[in-house]
Order: C-alpha cells, then structure tokens, then sequence
C-alpha cells in the first residue's frame, strides 16, 4: 500500500467520523429544542408591578381625542397598550403583528409614542393605524417607566396590570396572555410552578 493511498483512505475516515458527528449533534439540537420552553415577554423590576392598578391617566391621542387609561373597561375586555417608536426597527416589524393579535384575541389596543408628531403621524399612515388609538406623549411612559422598546402592557377590565414586559414577537405577546389566564406574573413563573407540581 502506497502512501497516497493510506492517505486516501485516512481522508474517508475521518469524513466518515465527521458525518457521524454531525448527525449526532443535529439529533441532539432538535432534543435540546423540544425540551427547551417558550420564552415570554421581558419583565423589568420597574414601575406599576403585576396585579397593581393601573395608573389613571387623561391623554390626548394624535386625531385630538381624550383617551382614558386605567380605570373600568366593558366586561371580559382587555386593553393592550404598545409603546412603540418610528426609530426602532423591531417597532416597525411588531405593529402589523399586534395588529392582528389584537383582533384574533379581541383585546382594545393603545400605541404609545414619545416622540415628534410628524414621525408619528408617519408611523400611523405607513401601518394604518387608527389615530385615535395613538397617544404621542410622555406621559405613559413615564407612569409606567418605559425605558426600552417595543413594550407591552396588559391591563383587564378593572384597570388592573395583568401583565407587561419587552416584547419583539407574536409569541411574547401569546405569552402576555398566559399570564393573564393563569394569574402568574409571568411565563417563566407559571413554567417553574407547573414544574414543581409535576414532583
């Protein structure tokens, strides 16, 4: 045997070694993947906690409208209020998403801008959102103490907070309705006690 042929040989090896390998890790990824739960929304330590009543505020929204937040809805509704900003690219990609959230789940929806009022009024046509259903202006977001963006914040009937935190997908937000059915301040919470549960 010459040694371009022990050499040939030791090449289909170690290919041979390498496509085991791969496999092995492709199977053990899509173990890792079943097993690994949902994450929801990003819940900060700041601000009106879960289960709080919601801060009570007077607003005017971009079409000139007084909006009231916090406070009583109609029974069995809910009012999903999405700080969002024509700077921020996730905005732009979770707006039609929470759109259509809002309608399949049949929740009010409240977008919140901080910002100037012609980019908003941009941001309205561009995604054909109802100006009265904007509010442009600090005050939310400061009475909820909104620092990052796209934040979402569930309120039920009563006013009260049902649940809040960073969201950047239509998954995050599913999960800010879970924890309002289930009455756990967050996915994770819920996961950990479903956990405990099944010792």
């Amino acid at each position: 045997m010459t040694a371009m042929t022990l050499s040939i040989w030791l090449l289909w090896g170690v290919v041979i070694i390498l496509a085991v390998t791969v496999l092995a890790l492709a199977r053990q990824v899509g173990i890792l993947h079943e097993r690994v739960a949902p994450a929801g929304a990003l819940v900060g330590g700041s601000g009106p906690g879960v289960g709080e009543p919601s801060p009570k505020l007077e607003v005017r929204a971009l079409a000139g409208n007084a909006v009231t937040v916090g406070g009583s809805l109609a029974a069995g509704r809910a009012l999903l209020m999405l700080f969002v900003s024509p700077t921020c690219p996730i905005c732009k990609q979770l707006i039609p998403v929470a759109q259509d959230f809002t309608k399949t789940e049949r929740l009010e929806v409240l977008f919140v801008g901080d910002g100037d009022a012609a980019e908003q009024n941009k941001l309205v046509a561009r995604f054909g959102i109802d100006a009265k259903r904007f509010v442009n202006g600090p005050e939310i977001g400061l009475a909820y103490r909104v620092d990052k963006l796209p934040y979402a914040v569930l309120l039920d009937n009563a006013g009260l907070i049902s649940a809040k935190g960073l969201v950047n997908s239509r998954e995050h937000l599913e999960s800010l309705i879970i924890a309002k059915e289930s009455g756990f301040a967050t996915l994770q919470s819920y996961l950990m006690a479903e956990a405990k549960a099944a010792r």
